[in-house]
């Protein structure tokens, strides 16, 4: 017995010494691929199981840690399946990664964390940063054009302009429409500071399951992006391309001989007794094209270099970045310096910390606003200067005054605007068990924007002139900041895997503008602009003006999560979130956001196992309420204006008057969005062919207008501001995508996706009276859209045109007797023989109901090809520019060729008084379709081979040639059908061209190196 007890214990401490032995850490090194191709993968995290340590392999593909002997290795990469790989011992160890095979375990980015694509039960697309990369835009979000189903981007064209985007429709009226932007976890309004190279990839939050979780903020969506983290070994990226840009699809207009045509035309008709008013159009010829004098081919270059590595302590990431960008109107350039950090330290086995920081510094020489719309119209008999180097005078000429020199307005416009931000945000992470973290995060955002305008004195033509310089100075600072904690529970017990997040947030939004304007302020030098050298304020004549105004909101949420999965089969996700706002007055200061999504893997049933269809099929659906914060505060609050204005003169001294200029409604309530999703998710032929499908319907409750009021209530402000109104988008999204392999030299991906939307009011408070707007559409006060229950929001209103009166005798037995020939034949739609508003109708719809798009990746041996098309259709744009005529402005080759200028000459364009009598008024022939087609962008890019690339010093080199909007088709008369919304509210001023910024094709040649 004694010697049982003796064999027995020395096999005991045999076995605690070998299995401490076997437990020790050994240095474990490898190389990830792709099994089938066998690519080198860069950015693949490898990561000890059960313990935090972990690591990502290099720009080779290789990485390094410290793990136990006996410990397995997690590797997962996002498209590629997760492995488990057991280290047993050994110190090398390449890993091989299968290229989708469980579509469902790839990892997506979503509100506060990552979860399995499996575990998401809402509507979430993703975009990695490589393919924003590959695209020559400014901005990353003009990158996600014609890539995400249900998202419609509206690029507005001018160097560093933010795009217009819209997610499942128009959400918001009145305020900002744009989503919201978590980038690393701070929040924005926009990201055009942010440099696209930084990006690493980008979630679009799109149904209201998913973006509950923000609450107050995610009315028109949640767009999270994250930015670049060191990977593997130290490495020196550098990024690079030169290029240009060019104007595109630019409209034709009359030349001097044809615009002579038309102005004695235009005379016959508004002075018959005297029409000539150019007795010899052929002496002018082709005269000036003030289109081509405003605009230019531009050159466009960009330069980033990034310092990124890690180990297994700490990543890192160091980037600069440096634009410049010509516009494509003359005089117009943009430059743009970003610097990104990035920072993550594992200080203990508990502590993990973190920054990242954005710097942004830039800076632009402006141009007027309309100087499009002035160039469009300009007249083609004034030359561009006289012989003696005077400017060109439209006075000069018998036209009247409607038009000037554009060139002139260019030259005397002295405007430069800088901007300086730093955004970012800090953390850390406590990890209180495998399962239970706490994290803490602080970010915000200091901005400052600065706009100094120099008019000097001069006289350039008898009206561009200005008898006194004046210094205009403003100064716009932001001061935000945002504190974040949540604690979150991630465990699986054995089946069941149960993720639970607690969090509170609290938020400040601060601004801040000041403007001030002097006198006869003297010019030797930019640096030399100051107010105080302007004129004193003592002189009535040159009076110093100073404004300032601003806006401060708070915000306290309290939030929370529960994601539970069974067997990987069945799922549940549920959020609540609680948000107080100080924009709101009351017991209306709080909003609570709740939302519920379930999901069902019908691909992981037993039922399943024996089929060979579907590698994965699941189906989901979900439902919530979401928020909007992006409204102006204290709407309810009654303003008193006390200005000079009000001041009464009794018995020669002043008193002070005050008046009540805006009404407003006695209380506000929040504006929310209520929203259900329904998804399908497939996968076949070994996860080579994806798809997937949506139906929403989200709806704004309560939506905040502006509803014009009558002037004899005595307010100077024209309208009244509340909750008006309930509206709805509804539409189906179908997204697909086929991944191939045609020999191992050769791959290709092919991506497409559609989305169908209806927008639609459901109710209103002025019941069925309309809610009018659209007043830059056309002159004399009238407004072209209206909103109105069961029609969409912001649709074009107006008469339908039924021809052209050709004679004297028609017009005598018409409904519009004051009507000359060549005028538009109105049609009588209430039957009540006479043709007035009542015979307006719904004559098009701003809001796009078909958004497509298709993408296609290539790579042959060192060869790479992308290319991605991208479009809209059944949607409608307002061209106001044809209406917009104050007097002798120009008219399009179009115009000229198709009007009427006599009987039977035409009987769908008008003669040239098509800015008179009632044909300026808001009808048919303004609104053409905005539908287009366009080839995105194109890239070709070659990679030389690594023995060549080493010889020069070099781990990779890649030469490219790319083009962006280098083939567009589209039926529209203007630069482009692409126009976003305007002024305050900016749905339902949607569409309306009256000089919007053309349309260029860009053309890169770049390198990407890698050190």
């Amino acid at each position: 017995m004694k010697r049982i007890y003796k064999i027995s214990g020395l096999l005991l401490l045999f076995t605690f010494f070998s299995t401490a032995l076997f437990a020790q850490n050994i240095t474990v090194k490898g190389k990830v691929t792709d099994a089938t191709s066998g690519e080198t993968l860069i950015g693949v995290t490898v990561g000890v199981k059960g313990t935090t340590t972990g690591t990502q392999t290099d720009a080779n593909g290789t990485y390094t840690l410290s793990a136990a002997s006996n410990a397995i290795l997690q590797v997962s990469y996002i498209g590629y399946t997760t492995q488990e790989v057991p280290v047993n011992g050994r110190n090398s160890l390449d890993i091989k990664l299968q290229s989708s095979t469980n579509q469902l375990q790839q990892v997506v980015v979503v509100g506060y964390g990552t979860q399995r694509k499996l575990d998401v039960t809402g509507s979430v697309s993703t975009v990695k940063g490589e393919d924003i990369a590959k695209q020559s835009s400014t901005n990353a979000v003009s990158s996600l054009q014609g890539k995400v189903a249900g998202v419609q981007i509206s690029n507005a064209g001018g160097p560093g302009s933010s795009p217009q985007i819209r997610i499942r429709g128009l959400g918001t009226v009145y305020g900002n429409a744009n989503p919201l932007y978590v980038v690393d976890g701070a929040w924005f309004d926009d990201i055009s500071f942010l440099n696209p190279n930084d990006v690493e990839n980008i979630s679009i939050l799109k149904d209201a399951s998913s973006e509950s979780i923000y609450g107050v903020r995610a009315a028109n969506g949640v767009v999270l992006i994250t930015t670049k983290k060191g990977k593997g070994a130290p490495t020196i990226n550098y990024n690079a391309y030169a290029g240009w840009q060019k104007v595109t699809n630019q409209p034709k207009l009359a030349n001097a001989t044809e615009y002579a045509t038309l102005i004695n035309e235009l005379n016959a008709t508004q002075f018959p007794t005297d029409p000539t008013t150019f007795p010899d159009v052929n002496k002018f010829g082709n005269g000036t094209n003030w289109l081509n004098v405003v605009l230019r081919d531009a050159f466009t270059m960009k330069h980033d270099l990034t310092v990124s590595g890690s180990t297994d302590k700490s990543t890192y990431s160091f980037s600069a970045g440096y634009l410049t960008q010509q516009g494509v109107v003359t005089g117009n350039n943009y430059d743009r310096m970003t610097a990104h950090l990035q920072q993550d330290v594992q200080a203990t086995k508990f502590l993990k910390l973190g920054y990242n920081a954005v710097l942004q510094s830039s800076k632009s020489r402006d141009v007027p606003g309309d100087v499009i719309y002035k160039a469009f119209t300009a007249s083609p008999v004034v030359p561009v200067y006289y012989n003696d180097g005077a400017y060109g005078d439209p006075n000069d000429f018998p036209i009247g005054t409607a038009t000037n020199n554009p060139k002139a307005q260019l030259d005397f416009f002295n405007q430069r605007s800088n901007g300086y931000r730093i955004t970012g945000n800090m953390f850390a992470d406590i990890k209180f068990t495998n399962y239970l973290t706490f994290r803490t995060s602080f970010g915000g955002e200091f901005g400052q924007a600065e706009v100094l305008g120099y008019v000097p004195a001069y006289k350039a033509t008898a009206t561009q002139l200005n008898d006194y310089s004046t210094l205009n100075v403003s100064r716009g600072e932001v001061r935000n900041w945002i504190w974040e904690n949540t604690l979150t529970f991630d465990k699986t017990f054995g089946d069941h895997h149960l993720t639970v997040l607690a969090g509170q947030s609290s938020q400040r939004y601060k601004s801040y503008n000041i403007s001030a304007s002097a006198r006869n302020v003297p010019f030797t030098s930019d640096g030399d602009l100051y107010l105080r050298l302007g004129s004193t304020t003592t002189d009535p004549n040159f009076p110093r003006t100073i404004d300032d105004s601003g806006a401060l909101a708070t915000y306290e949420s309290y939030f929370g999560r529960v994601n539970y999965a069974f067997k990987n089969k069945y799922l549940l996700n549920a959020s609540f979130r609680a948000d107080g706002s100080s924009k709101f007055i009351g017991n209306q200061r709080w909003g609570y956001f709740p939302s519920v999504g379930a999901g069902w893997v019908i691909s992981n049933e037993e039922f399943m196992k024996d089929q060979h269809i579907f590698d994965n099929l699941k189906i989901r659906g979900s439902w919530g309420k979401i928020g909007n914060a992006s409204v102006p505060a204290n709407l309810s609050t009654l303003v008193v204006n006390n200005s000079a204005g009000f001041t009464a003169i009794y018995n020669g001294q002043p008193a002070t008057g005050a008046n009540i200029t805006q009404i407003v409604p006695p209380i506000t309530y929040w504006e929310r969005g209520v929203g259900t999703d329904f998804g399908v998710e497939m996968a076949f032929l070994n996860n080579r062919l994806t798809f997937e499908a949506d139906y929403y319907e989200k709806k704004t409750e309560q939506a905040i207008f502006a509803i014009p009021v009558l002037g004899s209530l005595g307010t100077s402000g024209g309208t009244v501001i509340g909750n008006q109104a309930t509206f709805r988008n509804r539409g189906f999204e179908f997204a697909a995508s086929w991944r191939g392999t045609i020999t191992s030299d050769f791959t290709y991906n092919l991506s497409g996706n559609f989305s169908i939307n209806n927008n639609k009011v459901l109710s209103t408070v002025t019941g069925a009276n309309p809610i009018y707007g659209g007043g830059a559409a056309a002159t004399g006060g009238q407004l072209a859209t209206r909103t109105v229950v069961g029609q969409p929001i912001g649709e074009y209103y107006g008469l339908v045109v039924d021809g052209v009166f050709q004679n004297a005798a028609e017009i005598a037995a018409s409904l519009q007797p004051d009507a000359k020939p060549g005028d538009f034949k109105y049609k009588d739609l209430n039957g009540d023989k006479v043709i007035d508003a009542k015979d307006r109708m719904p004559i098009g719809n701003p809001n796009p109901k078909y958004l497509y798009g298709f993408s296609a990746n290539l790579a042959y041996k060192a060869f790479d090809l992308t290319v991605d098309l991208q479009g809209v259709a059944g949607v409608d744009v307002y061209n106001a520019n044809k209406g917009l005529r104050y007097g002798s402005e120009n008219f399009t080759k179009d115009f000229y060729d198709n009007r009427w200028h006599g009987e039977g000459t035409s009987n769908t364009y008008p003669s040239a008084n098509v800015g008179g009598g009632n044909n300026y008024k808001p009808n048919t022939f303004f609104v053409e379709s905005g539908a287009y087609f366009r080839v995105r962008n194109v890239q070709l890019g070659y990679t030389l081979p690594s023995a060549v690339a080493s010889k020069i010093f070099m781990k990779r080199v890649r030469i490219f040639a790319s083009g962006q909007n280098v083939f567009n088709s589209f039926s529209y008369k203007g630069f482009n059908p692409e126009i976003g919304g305007q002024g305050d509210q900016p749905g339902i001023n949607a569409g309306i061209d009256n000089g919007a910024y053309p349309l260029y094709a860009t053309y890169n040649f770049g390198v990407n190196v890698t050190f």
